[in-house]
C-alpha cells in the first residue's frame, strides 16, 4: 500500500474501499478524496496529481472518538504518557482522545487544563481534548471555574468516579453549568453502596468470597443525577451505563425532553461477570463487570440508541498496583487499542451492524462534544481509519504500545486489525 509521510497533508485518493457511514448507516463500496486535511469528495474520479491508496477492499471509516481516556500527565507519567497514549490510539484508529481530569493534581484550574494541552498537542500524533473538573480537587464541595475553564479549551466537565455526596454543592455546580452551557459528565453510582466493592454482588460474588455492590446502586446513582438534571436543565451525559435496572429511568428522562445522554465501555459489552475465573485482576473494573444478562441488555440498548455512546475507558495501571490480592488491585484496563477489534466481537456475533458500532464509537460523542469529527460527510475533517474486521489475531498485551499493559483480552483470540490511521489526512499509523 502506498504510504504517506506521518505529518504531511497531500491529496489523498482512497479507491476500491468499503465505506462505513455512520451518518447514513450505509455500508457500500466505494471512493473518498481528501485535500488541505478534509474531505473534498466521494465516489469521484482520483484528483490529478493525487496519491491513489488501493484500500483493497478494506472498510474505511471516520476515526474513533474516544470518550473518557485516563492519561497519567501529570503525577502518573509512568502508568501513561501523552506520547504513549497516542501512539497506542493511533494504532487502535482512535483519532481523537476525550481525556479525563483524574490526574495527580485534577485538571481544575485553567492553568493546568493549559499545561495539559500544550503538553498533548507537542506529543501526541492523534487529537487530544481535555474535560475539566467539577468540582476542586474533584473533591465535591466546591464548583470549579467553569466559565474560566470553558475559555480555556475544557470540552466537558467531570469528576470521574469520585461521587459526591454533597447534594446541594452538586446541584450549584450543575446550576452554574448550565449557565455556561457546559456539558457535565455523571459516574451513575450511589457512593455508600458502592464503598469496598470489588464485584457485583451475586452468587458469583459469594462463591469467590468477594465484596460485591447491587446493580441498584447504579440506578441510585443516575436517579439522583436525572433529578439534579430536571431541577437545573443542565446538559448530562452518564459516562457508564452497565446495569439493565437503569435503562428505564435514562429512557424516561429521553423521553421527558431532558438533554440526557449515556455511553457504556467496550468490556462492559463484550465481559461478564464471570470472566473474572479465579481472582484475575485485569478484570477488575469500575463499576464491576455485570451478569449476562446485563451484557446483553447493553448491547440491545446500543443498537436501539438508549445509550449512545461506546468507549474504552483506558485507565492504565502498572503492574504493581494489578499484582495484588483482587479486593485490593486497582481497577480498570486500557483500551485505547483494543477497542476495535473488540467491538467486531458485537459485529461478527450480528448484534450491531458497522455503521451502528461507528455511529456508537465516532459519530454521537463527536456531536455531544461538539466536534467536526466522526463523519465521512463533505468538508469534514479526514480523520480515517482503514481496518479489515475479519483478520484474525491472539491478543498480546506485550505489543500494546500503551505504558500499561493492562488488557482483559491478554491471550484471547480477536478479529479486526487497523490497517493505517490518518488524522487531518496526514497518516499516523501504518505501512
Amino acid at each position: 500500500m502506498p504510504t504517506a509521510s506521518m505529518g504531511t497533508k497531500m491529496t489523498l485518493h482512497f479507491t476500491n474501499a468499503r465505506l462505513i457511514d455512520p451518518a447514513t448507516l450505509a455500508d457500500a463500496p466505494g471512493s473518498l478524496t481528501v485535500a488541505d486535511g478534509v474531505i473534498t469528495a466521494r465516489d469521484a474520479a482520483a484528483p490529478e496529481g493525487a496519491q491513489v491508496i488501493d484500500c483493497g477492499g478494506a472498510c474505511l471509516a471516520p476515526g474513533i472518538v474516544d470518550w473518557g481516556v485516563k492519561i497519567g500527565e501529570p503525577g502518573e507519567r509512568h502508568r501513561e504518557s501523552f506520547r504513549s497514549a497516542g501512539l497506542a490510539a493511533a494504532a487502535g484508529g482512535v483519532t481523537t482522545i476525550i481525556a479525563r481530569p483524574d490526574t495527580a493534581p485534577a485538571i481544575d484550574t485553567p492553568e493546568s487544563l493549559e499545561f495539559v494541552t500544550r503538553r498533548a498537542a507537542e506529543a501526541s500524533p492523534v487529537r487530544i481534548r481535555h474535560m475539566a473538573a467539577l468540582t476542586k480537587g474533584r473533591a465535591g464541595r466546591e464548583m470549579t471555574e467553569i466559565g474560566f475553564l470553558l475559555d480555556a479549551g475544557a470540552i466537558a466537565f467531570t469528576d470521574v468516579e469520585a461521587v459526591s455526596t454533597d447534594t446541594k454543592a452538586l446541584s450549584r455546580a450543575f446550576t452554574y453549568a448550565r449557565s455556561c452551557g457546559a456539558l457535565v459528565v455523571g459516574h451513575p453510582q450511589e457512593p455508600g453502596l458502592s464503598k469496598g466493592a470489588a464485584v457485583t454482588s451475586g452468587k458469583f460474588a459469594s462463591l469467590r468470597g468477594l465484596p460485591g455492590v447491587h446493580p441498584m446502586a447504579e440506578r441510585m446513582g443516575l436517579d439522583r443525577d436525572i433529578a439534579l438534571v430536571e431541577m437545573t436543565g443542565v446538559r448530562y451525559h452518564a459516562d457508564q451505563i452497565t446495569s439493565a435496572r437503569s435503562l428505564p429511568a435514562l429512557e424516561r428522562a429521553k423521553k421527558n425532553g431532558f438533554d440526557v445522554t449515556a455511553g457504556v465501555s467496550i468490556h462492559h459489552l463484550t465481559l461478564n461477570e464471570i470472566d473474572v475465573g479465579d481472582y484475575r485482576t485485569f478484570f477488575k473494573l469500575t463499576p464491576p463487570l455485570r451478569s449476562e444478562e446485563d451484557r446483553l441488555a447493553m448491547v440491545a440498548a446500543v443498537a436501539d440508541g438508549v445509550i449512545d455512546v461506546i468507549c474504552s475507558m483506558h485507565t492504565p495501571a502498572d503492574e504493581e498496583s494489578k499484582r495484588l490480592p483482587y479486593e485490593e488491585a486497582a481497577s480498570g484496563a486500557v483500551g485505547l487499542q483494543t477497542l476495535l477489534p473488540a467491538a467486531m466481537r458485537l459485529y461478527h456475533a450480528g448484534h450491531l451492524s458497522l455503521p451502528e458500532l461507528w455511529r456508537a464509537m465516532a459519530l454521537n460523542p463527536a456531536r455531544r462534544l461538539g466536534l467536526p469529527q466522526g463523519r465521512l460527510s463533505l468538508g469534514a475533517p479526514a480523520d480515517l481509519v482503514l481496518f479489515d474486521p475479519d483478520a484474525p489475531f491472539v491478543m498480546d498485551r506485550f505489543s500494546l504500545l500503551s505504558k500499561s499493559k493492562n488488557t482483559p483480552f491478554d491471550g484471547q483470540r480477536m478479529e479486526g486489525k487497523v490497517l493505517a490511521t490518518f488524522v487531518g489526512g496526514a497518516r499516523v499509523f501504518g505501512a
